[in-house]
């Protein structure tokens, strides 16, 4: 019997020295492949576009293209296009083009289409891989927030991306004023400069995966809530959708939009919001209260109020007011709002990420149409990079080459440390790679440090911002007799309805 035993585990041992084997044959180029046939399994997705009849190349290819040429940290874009084609090159034996620009033509002809294509297979496999991260609490929580990157001083940029009327608002004579003493003085040779061109980014960002969900791009001058309601229209979510947000994303047309949906919002509000209570008091409760948002327009148009539930939390040191159409408290309890909200800053984080890591900071492109192409295609790089990464470390067979103690989790996972295996495996792409610095292992060892800190990484000197003032409170009034009326005529036209 114990010899039994003993040819038996031998065998076991063969079979898996054998398995190793085979598993460590396997280039990073194969690697590479096996991803891209994960994240785009087939060209199906892309058949209802009608391609040109002398066109020689396949949308997957013009993908994997456009990725390689965002994933390289070359300074030019004529140079990160020659190193995105031998990439591809030595993954698939071609690239889609091999001249920039064609590619460029390409990108500015279809970015556009293969984008609200790639958004749904990006979500499907978000889904794949988040497991029990997809929802939490039983929501899926989504943040929005905007932010700008800086464009070369092209009349291109200039045209598509400066404010028309810069220097003729508000804020811009309220800063002249305040800065009069120090402004300079008129001469020939200190000419002041036009405003530098900035492209706007706004996205959809999946707070507990932390990944991107879906974005959008406009001039420097740009409503973020108006491209937070277009990406609403154009998307699709569940209903189990909580979209979180700063104290910029208030108003009745976002919040009857999201709840027109049949979604849910939580915002925070100050000062910069007026509500209405049907209170004889209006001084709200620490823990809740039900106002109604009715601006004057909607007064005037006959829209129905929106009745939300305006909560105190305290995040940190400090108390909040956050506001939401989630009207049961068990659904959604003061800790839970806290918690999401403190969650909502890490698209801040994916901003930064954005701006140093892949260098989007400030942009390359001198044409504007070509800029945006640039931008759209660098923020599916780091989505896709980071839905790698995310795929071995949650995946049950990431543990075989994990450190000791260590738990899979997606606040954990480092962008840095994802371009950095991504760009060492893609320029050593026809090495055999050793079992544990493979593409594979490199992506689960992407992480952030583990190490306790003795010293806070904050900045010792920060500026004052003159211009940041504290939220405060948010205004409540009570309904007059006026607007009470046309409240119960509009409940009784409606209830009849």
């Amino acid at each position: 019997m114990p010899r039994k035993k003993e040819r038996k585990r031998s065998r076991c041992n063969q079979a898996l020295r054998r398995r190793r084997r085979r598993r460590v044959l396997d280039t990073n180029a194969d690697q590479f492949r096996k991803l891209q046939q994960w994240l785009l399994p087939n060209e199906g997705i892309f058949a209802q576009f009608k391609f040109h009849g002398n066109t020689g190349w396949l949308p997957s290819s013009l993908v994997c293209l456009a990725l390689c040429w965002s994933w390289s940290e070359c300074n030019n874009v004529t140079d990160a296009f020659a190193q995105a084609v031998e990439w591809c090159g030595s993954m698939t034996g071609s690239a889609a083009h091999t001249t920039y620009q064609g590619f460029m033509g390409a990108l500015v002809r279809w970015t556009d289409q293969f984008l609200c294509v790639l958004w749904p297979v990006l979500h499907v496999r978000m889904q794949e891989v988040g497991g029990k991260l997809w929802m939490v609490h039983g929501w899926t929580p989504i943040a929005f927030d905007g932010s700008r990157s800086t464009a070369a001083r092209s009349k291109s940029n200039e045209n598509t991306f400066c404010a028309p009327n810069y220097g003729h608002g508000k804020t811009a004579k309220y800063r002249k004023k305040k800065s009069k003493g120090l402004r300079r003085t008129k001469n020939e040779k200190s000419k002041p400069q036009a405003q530098e061109p900035q492209a706007w980014i706004t996205m959809l960002w999946h707070m507990s995966l932390r990944l991107p969900w879906m974005w959008k791009l406009g001039p420097s001058n740009s409503s973020e809530r108006g491209h937070v309601m277009d990406m609403l229209r154009k998307g699709i979510f569940s209903v189990r959708t909580l979209f979180c947000g700063d104290a910029g994303f208030v108003g009745y047309p976002l919040w009857a939009e999201i709840a027109g949906q049949g979604m849910h919002f939580l915002v925070r509000v100050g000062a910069n919001v007026k509500l209405l209570t049907e209170r004889t008091d209006c001084t709200i409760q620490r823990r809740k209260g039900i106002v109604l948002c009715w601006p004057l327009a909607a007064q005037q148009a006959n829209l129905q109020p929106l009745r939300l539930r305006l909560v105190r939390v305290r995040i940190g040191r400090q108390w909040m007011w956050m506001l939401t159409n989630v009207m049961k408290p068990s659904w959604l309890t003061p800790k839970q709002i806290a918690s999401f909200y403190k969650m909502r800053w890490g698209i801040e984080v994916e901003f930064r990420g954005l701006k140093q890591t892949l260098g989007c900071g400030k942009l390359r492109c001198r044409n504007g149409h070509r800029l945006l192409a640039e931008l759209n295609w660098s923020i599916m790089a780091m989505a896709v990079a980071e839905l790698f990464a995310l795929k071995e470390q949650l995946t049950p067979t990431a543990s075989e080459s994990a450190p000791k103690n260590f738990q899979p989790d997606a606040k954990k996972r480092s962008l840095a440390n994802t371009m950095r295996a991504i760009r060492h495996c893609l320029t050593h792409l026809k090495d055999i790679p050793l079992p544990d610095n493979d593409l594979r292992s490199r992506l689960r060892r992407a992480v952030t440090d583990s190490y306790i800190r003795k010293s806070s990484k904050r900045a010792r000197y920060r500026p004052p911002n003159p211009d940041k003032k504290p939220l405060g409170d948010p205004k409540i009034r009570r309904l007059t007799p006026q607007e009470q009326k046309k409240l119960n005529a509009l409940t009784a036209t409606k209830s009849v309805a």
